[in-house]
C-alpha cells in the first residue's frame, strides 16, 4: 500500500495531533515516515509593513531562529516514531509558498501520501486565513490523507 508517508508540521499543537495520527497509521500500514516543517523565506517576513526593519531582524538571524525552530518541531515527530517503533527522517525546506514546499518535498522524497491535518474551517474564516491544506490538495499528484484534528473548546 503506501510505503512512505510525508507529514508536514508547523508546531502548533493541532499539528501535532495530526502527526501522531499519521505515525500511527503508518505503523499499521507499514511505512515509514518523513516529517517535514516548511519555512518562509526571509524576505517573506518583510512584508509591506516593514516587519523586519522594525524589529531590527536580519537575514542572518531570521535563518538561524527559523532552523532551531524546525529542529525542534521536527524532533518531536522523530521521538513519536521512534517510540511507536516507525522508521522516519526529517527535512526542513524554504519556500514563500507552504503547499509548494509541502507537495514538493513529497516528490523530492519520493512519497506516495501526504498525511495532512485539517482545523475543518469553512465560510468567512476559511477565506480569510486561507487553508495550506486545500492548497495542498489541489497541488499534489500523490495520495492526500486529510485528518481533521480536533479543536477543544474552552
Amino acid at each position: 500500500m503506501f510505503k512512505k508517508i510525508l507529514i508536514p508540521t508547523d508546531g502548533s499543537p493541532l499539528s501535532v495531533q495530526s502527526a501522531n495520527a499519521g505515525i500511527t497509521f503508518a505503523k499499521s500500514v507499514g511505512a515509514e515516515v518523513l516529517g517535514l516543517h516548511v519555512t518562509q523565506p526571509f524576505a517573506a517576513t518583510i512584508g509591506f509593513d516593514g516587519m523586519a526593519a522594525a524589529y531590527a531582524i536580519t537575514d542572518e538571524s531570521y535563518e538561524k531562529a527559523a532552523a532551531e525552530q524546525a529542529a525542534t518541531y521536527l524532533q518531536a515527530i522523530s521521538d513519536r516514531a521512534d517510540t511507536a517503533g516507525v522508521k522516519s527522517e526529517t527535512c526542513s525546506v524554504s519556500n514563500f509558498n507552504v503547499a509548494d514546499g509541502v507537495v514538493q518535498a513529497a516528490q523530492e522524497h519520493h512519497c506516495d501520501l501526504i498525511f495532512i491535518g485539517s482545523h475543518g474551517r469553512s465560510g468567512l474564516s476559511r477565506l480569510l486565513l486561507g487553508s495550506v491544506t486545500a492548497k495542498v490538495l489541489s497541488l499534489s499528484h500523490i495520495a492526500v490523507l486529510v485528518y481533521r484534528v480536533r479543536e477543544d473548546k474552552k
